[in-house]
């Protein structure tokens, strides 16, 4: 975007805010009211320190002295009660916006297309949601109270100061534009060096992430320090950009110092002299003074805290861009009911590419129907198209030509959440979350009752491996599982379906990971599970899928041959190919 827009498209970022803190404008009020309440106290100190100078100083009255310090210290004591209470208001409010921020942008991003996540990395999200909106809870609870305070402080000691001497006010006056001027030039570098500091932090969290999801991978290869040197060179990339950034708001700070203290040395010099002619009272310098200081106090405020306020406006637009994403899976405007039993399911021409491989057709004017109650068993080659099927099924995409019909209905008319109830999944690589078994087990079934829960892992054959487990199914699995087997997590996965109770069961390969006894088992269970039951299996072992009533055979997207087991052997060659290589046998049959 070219720079001079740079500005107002900023100050955009930082408005969308407004909705996030609208909920709460009471509290803002309140914190508003103490706000004005704590400056104007403040603002009157001044004057009571004129008094104290001239009336009880210079009267040599004891009695006007200890009248002048006591109206001080209530002044003082009302000034810490609206300090006390603008601080609380101010720190609850960021951290009441910044959770509402944060529960806001993850309930966006749960519901974005799969794609979405192929093109960001989990751990520059993660970084997002959680240091961007510890960023802006920072700034709101604290920074942009100080830069509010500190220019009514500016505003106000300003008015004080042309009541109190119009010549000195002058000096002020032809200093402050002066400060101003290197905040306004700067503030535009250290923007772009705050965003460009927040996204190298992302980076780096995000590669630390990923080396630690793959540890063992890491460790079973010695590149141990490989990964070293490589993370500390995105560290020292992330530092580089966070010393120029620091560079630049120390060189604004330094700037502005230097010209508040020479403003202040030039105003005392012009008050001292007038003093000393008696022009003004002593009382009035010092309640200038004073004044002044709180002028220069404010600049230096705003200046340091408008670095803080540039960092804001680019963590705002990164939160932003990820709750104004919106999935390219669109929910129906009339949405049809779900049917009390599944009814056929078809595939109608369906041609389909992933949108990070547009030239690369993952399935090609495919059709397949699939009979309520049977089973349809995927079989193929690596990329012939059968995980596809899954997820288009699930509509975690939507095909580019052709549809899938559930009876007479299409998908797309059917809400996701109401779809996604038809089916349960057993992936080849279960996902278990860092939680216990129980956890686990019920997790597509919320509320499932404990019995039928120990029933599902019976039926799964996994009741007696979890009771083994220290604290049976209360033992937590640590993330992603590592602290089962495969076998073991494929069951626990298992007994999440059965548990479920679906309509329509995807396996994908689904006992893979399990030893001979175990398969064995798990076959049995599996068989139980999808009598009179649409039951649709990818199969890479033919093994597994003799007796489906279905096979399809496919190849590069496209559908090759259906049929039986027996009847495949006979008129496809693919399947007589891929059946050779697996039974080591000409009579495969």
């Amino acid at each position: 975007m070219p720079e001079p827009a740079e500005p107002k498209r900023k100050l955009s970022t930082l408005w969308q805010l407004v909705r996030f803190v609208r909920p709460y404008r009471g509290t803002l009020l309140a914190a508003g009211v103490a706000l004005v309440f704590t400056a104007v106290v403040t603002l009157s100190i001044g004057q009571g320190l004129r008094i104290l100078i001239d009336d009880g100083l210079s009267s040599g009255s004891s009695q006007q002295l200890k009248d002048a310090v006591m109206l001080i210290l209530a002044l003082s004591l009302l000034m810490s009660v609206g300090t006390f209470l603008r601080f609380y208001l101010v720190s609850w409010l960021g951290e009441r916006v910044s959770a509402d921020i944060r529960a806001a942008v993850f309930g966006n991003i749960i519901d974005l297309h799969p794609s979405y996540f192929e093109d960001n990395r989990s751990g520059e999200i993660m970084s997002r949601l959680t240091t961007d909106t510890t960023l802006l809870q920072t700034i709101i609870g604290s920074s942009f109270s100080l830069a509010l305070r500190s220019s009514l402080m500016l505003i106000g000691a300003l008015i004080m100061l042309l009541f109190t001497n119009l010549k000195l006010t002058a000096i002020v006056l032809v200093c402050v534009p002066l400060v101003l001027m290197p905040i306004l030039l700067y503030g535009r570098r250290v923007r772009a060096l705050s965003n460009q500091s927040q996204d190298s932090i992302a980076h780096v969290g995000s590669y630390a992430g990923e080396i630690i999801q793959h540890i063992k991978t890491v460790q079973s290869y010695n590149r141990q320090e490989y990964e070293k040197q490589a993370f500390s060179v995105e560290v020292e990339k992330a530092f580089g950009i966070a010393k120029r950034r620091i560079r630049q708001r120390a060189a604004l700070i330094a700037v502005v110092i230097l010209l508040v203290f020479g403003g202040l040395a030039s105003m005392f010099w012009v008050g001292g002299s007038d003093v000393m002619s008696g022009a003004m009272s002593a009382g009035e310098l010092g309640a200038f003074v004073f004044y002044a200081i709180m002028v220069a106090t404010a600049v230096a405020t705003i200046s340091e805290v408008w670095g803080e306020l540039q960092r804001a406006a680019g963590a705002t637009e990164r939160l932003m861009e990820l709750l104004n994403e919106r999935s390219l899976i669109t929910e129906p405007e009339a949405r049809a009911s779900r049917e009390k039993k599944a009814p056929e399911l078809t595939l109608e021409a369906v041609s389909f590419s992933y949108p990070t491989r547009p030239q690369q057709p993952a399935l090609r004017q495919l059709n397949l129907t699939i009979e309520p109650g049977e089973s349809l068993a995927l079989v193929g080659p690596s990329g012939a198209g059968k995980s596809t099927v899954f997820e288009l099924l699930q509509r975690f995409y939507d095909p580019q030509t052709g549809r899938i019909l559930l009876g007479n209905t299409d998908i797309r008319e059917l809400p996701s959440k109401t779809l996604r109830e038809y089916f349960a999944v057993v992936p080849q690589a279960p996902a278990l979350f860092t939680a216990d078994v129980a956890y686990n087990i019920g997790y597509g079934k919320p509320g499932a009752s404990t019995e039928d829960i120990v029933a599902a892992a019976r039926a799964a054959h996994a009741d007696d491996f979890i009771r083994k487990l220290p604290q049976g199914y209360r033992s937590h699995l640590g993330e992603q599982g590592v602290r089962l087997s495969g076998g073991q997590r494929q069951r626990i996965a298992i007994a999440r379906a059965i548990l479920k109770d679906p309509d329509i069961l995807l396996l994908d390969e689904a006992t893979s990971a399990l030893d001979a006894e175990s398969e064995y088992q798990v076959q049995l269970a599996l068989q139980k599970l999808m009598e009179n039951r649409t039951t649709i299996i990818i199969a890479h072992r033919l093994s597994t899928i003799l007796h489906a009533h279905q096979i399809a055979v496919l190849d590069q997207g496209r559908l090759v041959a259906t049929g039986t087991h027996n009847s495949l052997l006979r008129e496809c060659d693919l399947y007589r190919r891929l059946a050779r290589l697996q039974f080591k046998s000409e009579d495969v049959a």
